[in-house]
This record gives C-alpha cells, structure tokens and sequence, in this order.
C-alpha cells in the first residue's frame, strides 16, 4: 500500500522555501507524492503586484511568473520529501527548456502547476522538473527545468 499524498499550506511553504511576498507565487501545495510529483495551486487576483504595469487596462500573469510558480511547486516538493522545514535551503534557477505559452492567465484564474521529477535524489543538489500550468483544465504554459537546492553558507 502506498503512502497518502501529502499537502502543504501557505504556513508550511514558507517554512520550506525562502520566497516571501512579492515574489512568492503558490498558495498551496497539494497531492504530494514522495519526490515525484506535486501540484501547486495559485488564485490569481487582481491585488497582485506586477498587474500594475502588466498591463494596464489588461491584466496578465508575465510568462516569467508562472514559471517560478512551477518552480516553487518543485521547490516545496523536494523540501517535503527532505523534511527540510526551517532548514533555509536555497533554490536556484539554472535553465529553462521546451517552454510554451497556450493561454493567458488572468485575474479570477486559479492556475494549477503539476510538476514531475524528471531527475534527482535526496541528497544531490541539481534537480531537472517537466511543469504544466493550466487553468480549468486548460494548458496555459509547459516547460521542463532545472534547480539547485542548497543549504545555506554559514
């Protein structure tokens, strides 16, 4: 019998991960299975910051953002699997490949960003993800990516 999917709030996030508003881009994370997969849950409103100068009289979600909403869901994902709440690991970007954008994500969306493993292991630092966003079922950007986790320097 396998374990049941865990979750985690946005109290457990920030516990796990080091983004902070404004820059942080998922409210929850939910079916959390192992290190192999998760989906990150973001409601998309209006009170977001960067709907200001993107754009006016026609909010979108900048292309950019849904993909660090990935990589935030990857982020917790990999946290979880390695206990690390409170340990103040430190993620960084180190590619971005195969990325596509089908759709507009606008305010009054709740976009869903299913991530995968595609490669890492507990205990290695460098981790490569396949990401889908999506909005009503509905693909609204997919790409594969890259992370390096890490403990901070003392």
């Amino acid at each position: 019998m396998s374990e049941p999917m865990k979750s985690a709030d946005i109290n457990l996030i920030q516990r796990l991960i080091p983004h902070r508003y404004p820059f942080l881009f998922i409210d929850k994370v939910v079916d959390i299975d192992g290190f192999k997969s998760a989906k990150g849950i973001k409601n998309v409103t209006i009170n977001e910051p960067f709907f200001q100068g993107h754009f006016p009289g026609k909010p979108i979600m900048p292309g950019v953002t849904i993909i660090e909403a990935m990589a935030q869901t990857s982020a917790v994902l990999v946290s979880m699997g390695l206990n690390a709440e409170d340990a103040g690991l430190l993620v960084y970007f180190m590619s971005v490949e195969k990325c596509k954008f089908r759709r507009m994500v606008v305010p009054g969306d709740v976009l869903e960003l299913q991530v995968t493993t595609m490669r890492g292991r507990p205990g290695g630092k460098v981790w490569k993800f396949l990401g889908e966003a999506s909005v009503d079922g509905e693909v609204a950007c997919e790409a594969e990516f890259a992370a390096m986790i890490d403990a901070p320097k003392e």
